[in-house]
Parts: C-alpha cells; structure tokens; sequence
C-alpha cells in the first residue's frame, strides 16, 4: 500500500512519467494503469468461474443426491464422504474427496432456507412443551415443561408436570393466565395432538373438544404453525432451551411438582426484572404496557381436567390412564365417569361423587380406598384378613384392641360386627371413630 500510495503522488502530483516509474520499479504498463486508476488496490476479480475438469462432469449427479437426501431423516442422509465413494463405484469417478466436499458444501449452503425476522404484537402469545428430568425423594423421573411467553416483552412463564397430557396442558394455560393478569388475545401452538384432531392445509383446523372448551372460558384466538415449521414460533422454541438450561441446571431435587411449580413461577417473576439488548425497558414494564390488551380472566375458573366414560370392573376397580382406581362395591358393573386432574381422580355415578384418589402417575398401578370394600366384607367376613384392599392399613392399636375383644366374646360373629363398626367410616374420619 506504501509503494501504491507513492506511484499515485509521483505521477499524479509531481509529474513523473510513467516510464520513468516502469523503469524504476519493474511494473507491467497494465498493473500501473489499474494503480492510478484506483486509490486503493481492487482485489482479485474473476470475471468467469474457475473450471473444474474433474469433478464439473459429476455435479449434477451430486446434487440429484443431495435433493433426493431432503426427502429421508437427517440422521440417514449421505455425507460427503459417501457421496465421493458413489461416485468412484457407481461412476467411475477419478478425482480426489476434497473436489466432492467442495461441492457438497457449497450446495449446502446455497439450499439453506433463509427467514424473515416477524414483528411481535402487544398482547400476542406462544406455547410449548419441552421434555426435562427431576428428582423427586431421590428418584430420577422424567417430566414434561410447559413453557409460555409473550414475545413482545419476552415474559417467560415455565411449570413442570409429570406428563405432557390433556390435563398439564390445561393446567398450564390456567396457570400462566393468573401469573399474567389476564389473557392474550392469541397464542400460537404446534400441531399437537392436545389441540388439534386432523390436519388441514398443513395446519390444525379441527379442534379438540377439550382444547375448544379452554378457548369457549378464555375467548383467545389460537394460531397453528405448519406442519415441521417451528420457526413460525420461534421464540418460545428458544426460550425451552433457555428455561431448561437457567431454570432445571442441576437437575432439582423436591418433594412433589406442586413445591417445584411454585418456585419456578418465583424464578419467572424474578426473571421480569432483566433488561434485554435492543429493548428500552426491563421486561416487567414491558409487560405492563401489553396488559391494557389483555383479555380479562373468566368469572368462573376453568378446571383442568380429563374427563372419561367407563364401567367398574366386578372388583369394584375403574380404569383412568393405564391405572385402576378403587369405588365402593355397590357401584362394581356400573357405568361411571372419570374426571382426572393434576392432583385427584374423581369417579362420579349417576350425578354424585362416589370416590376420590389422589391421581397417581405411575403405570400399571392400582389405588384402593379400603373403606369402599368394608360393604362387602360385612357379608364375607371370612375375607377380612385376605382382603388385598385391606393390605397394609394401619388401624389405631384401640380399633384393633377392639376388634380382639369382640372376636373373644363373639366368636366368628366377632368380626362381622368389627366391620360393622369399621364402615362408620363410610360418614366420620378415623378420629371420629
């Protein structure tokens, strides 16, 4: 740049002949003709692409490979390795790999898909649902994130649930509404099957029921993404990773979802506090600007729950997600509905609430309530000790006490009338009793 500098003053300024200068320093009369042309040196410039007399006749069979790759998972498409071993079997080829992985790349990356960056509106929200591990008592159990932001402020709401199911998702949504304040006037989802029964057009057009019933409470506008189009909601797609990463590092350990629930939404408040780049405000008053669009919450609360028809079994046992839950004898054969929520499982007969259960979230698992049985062991008391109901209740040391006493002066018709007194509490509470 120095001896560029210095021709362009001699010439230019002091009127030295460009002879003069050819003589001096040896330039072609064409390099000095592009130095005083330019002020600085234009770079190399080709004006016709470089030839490739090896691998230019296999190109498109390269590329007919490559296209035929974009139809078949990622994890089963050719490398560019395997693409030049083809090509020296199938065709011949006589080159060298670095030719093919030239090639590869540079059809890689003019097939890249670009994107345009999307404008977020007040008030506009997106839902997903990420898969993360806990410990609960010390065991490892896997559990599904709900994760919900509003992009225009980047408020994040994040809850963990043992299962992604019709029940996390709508317990979720309740969640993140109250969180809020309010609701958004649209939220933006995959196609998942929780929402959506077929897809038409390459979106979700027909609803579930369930998904519907939570619209019919909350009157917000649902927007479905493109089948494998994710980038239509990219920014919660971002935000799962950074909530699992920031939120769930290390791994946490707690008695039950319920205490992890309620410290993330601390995490979450806490999180509104941050100031991101390009944004003016921190995202809690960024939030507090989008509230004025929100949509008021319903006057009556929306129950997350799942609701199923079925008939108890002759054991008196009804099934609800691959576990059976207890209701008393007198209902065994009888159609029943099942109402399941995050927390409790509720059977209901003809219109009244026959039995309750804590909602277990292990397979295969059966729940007995041994009350529901003491019915039908007042008339085969002879089951009593064998009664798998019965397995493992721990009755006060004066229930049992009595029971010994009445066995003694009875006899057999001892023990009929200890569950006798055992189904008072079908109406008080063993302290009561």
């Amino acid at each position: 740049m120095d001896q560029w500098a210095e021709i362009r003053r001699r010439v230019l300024v002091e009127g030295v002949s460009q002879r003069q200068i050819q003589r001096e320093t040896g330039l072609h009369h064409a390099t000095l003709k592009k130095i005083l042309a330019n002020p600085e040196p234009p770079g190399y410039r080709r004006t016709k692409g470089r030839r490739k007399p090896v691998v230019g006749p296999f190109l498109e069979r390269i590329h007919e490979i490559l296209r035929a790759d974009q139809q078949v998972h990622r994890k089963q498409r050719h490398t560019a390795m395997r693409i030049w071993e083809r090509l020296r079997k199938e065709h011949g080829y006589t080159g060298q790999y670095n030719g093919v992985k030239l090639a590869v790349r540079a059809w890689r990356m003019g097939s890249q898909e670009a994107f345009v960056p999307l404008r977020h509106d007040p008030a506009h929200g997106q839902v997903d649902f990420g898969k993360v591990l806990v410990r609960l008592a010390g065991v490892e159990v896997p559990a599904t994130m709900f994760v919900a932001t509003l992009p225009f402020s980047d408020a994040l709401f994040v809850q963990v649930y043992p299962r992604e199911c019709q029940e996390a998702f709508h317990a979720g949504h309740v969640a993140w509404f109250e969180w809020l304040g309010g609701v958004p006037i649209r939220i933006s989802y995959d196609n998942l099957k929780l929402a959506v029964r077929t897809i038409v057009g390459g979106r979700g057009k027909d609803e579930s029921h369930e998904f519907t019933r939570l619209r019919s409470y909350h009157c917000f506008a649902a927007h479905f993404c493109r089948v494998r189009r994710p980038n239509e909601k990219g920014h919660v797609e971002t935000l799962v990773k950074f909530a699992r990463q920031n939120f769930l590092v290390p791994i946490p350990e707690v008695a039950d979802f319920a205490t992890l629930n309620t410290w993330l939404r601390e995490q979450c408040t806490a999180d509104l506090q941050r100031q991101l780049r390009g944004q003016a405000k921190p995202k809690g008053e960024l939030v507090a600007d989008e509230r004025p669009h929100f949509l008021p919450l319903p006057t009556q609360r929306f129950e997350a729950r799942r609701v199923e028809t079925t008939r108890a079994s002759s054991l008196a046992l009804v099934r609800f997600d691959r576990n059976d839950y207890s209701v008393p004898t007198r209902w065994a054969h009888h159609p029943v509905t099942v109402i399941g929520g995050i927390d409790a499982v509720r059977i209901v007969a003809q219109d009244q609430v026959v039995a309750t259960h804590p909602r277990c979230w292990a397979r295969a698992q059966v729940c007995f309530e041994p009350v529901h049985y003491l019915a039908l062991l007042e008339r085969k008391p002879g089951a009593f000790d064998f009664a798998r109901p019965l397995a493992g209740w721990q009755l006060p040391e004066s229930v049992q006490v009595l029971r010994r006493r009445l066995e003694r002066d009875l006899g057999h018709r001892g023990t009929r009338e200890f569950i006798r007194v055992l189904r008072l509490l079908e109406h008080c509470g063993m302290a009561d009793l």
